[in-house]
């Protein structure tokens, strides 16, 4: 197969056990080759641009810069590049969110290698990929008269700080976890509880689990 038939792929995740993972499952394909990977949202951003990839698999978990945010950049900089993005989070949490900033498609790591391959090529066409029960939630969505609830105003960085203190985690914890300071993760927290008219964690915690935000 030629070289311009082939889709080359640039895999962006912080597990090294899941790039190398994805790398043997693209190994098999004659039509696929993988062509760069990064392990951080930076390096995601400055190799993409350089490498001569159609699509990147991305992950929206990273642990310097939020997945989204390395989404935005990456269509700012290559705006015919397709991004695919991969999440251990559920599609109703981060899904809708991926496809407004831009993505090409959105993928859970529960999903079966078949489904990643026929995603990969359709989103290498040009074409979109969601699977059937998130195409069932934007089509309910089309032309629905609902208010918007609140935790669609918030900024990427807000939402997942919400999503991360209805699982539990501390301002530390979450703090150390996407590298950032304490001093601004406590700002994330407090303009959220402002924008979504709450009082404290308490209430965030169940305002996401009354909205199915969390499980």
């Amino acid at each position: 197969m030629s070289d311009k038939a082939t889709i080359r792929v640039f895999i962006a995740d912080d597990h090294a056990i899941v790039r190398e993972g994805l790398k043997q499952i693209l190994a098999e394909q004659r039509d696929i080759v993988v062509a760069g990977e990064a392990e951080n949202g930076l390096d995601a951003i400055r190799l993409f641009s350089k490498a001569r990839c159609q699509v990147m698999l991305l992950d929206i978990s990273m642990p310097d810069r939020n997945g989204i945010e390395v989404l935005k950049q990456v269509k700012k900089d290559k705006p015919d590049s397709a991004v695919l993005m991969l999440s251990m989070h559920r599609e109703d949490q981060y899904a809708i969110r991926s496809l407004k900033a831009g993505a090409a498609g959105y993928l859970t790591k529960q999903s079966a290698p078949r489904e990643l391959l026929v995603a990969i090529r359709q989103v290498a066409a040009g074409q979109k990929y969601v699977s059937a029960a998130l195409a069932q939630t934007l089509a309910a969505q089309v032309g629905a008269d609902h208010e918007t609830p609140p935790h669609e105003g918030l900024s990427d960085r807000e939402y997942q700080t919400l999503l991360m203190i209805a699982s539990g985690k501390t301002v530390s914890e979450i703090a150390r976890e996407l590298s950032l300071s304490v001093k601004t993760v406590s700002e994330y927290r407090a303009r959220l509880l402002v924008k979504m008219k709450l009082k404290n964690s308490a209430e965030l915690t169940h305002y996401a689990i009354r909205n199915q935000l969390v499980d």
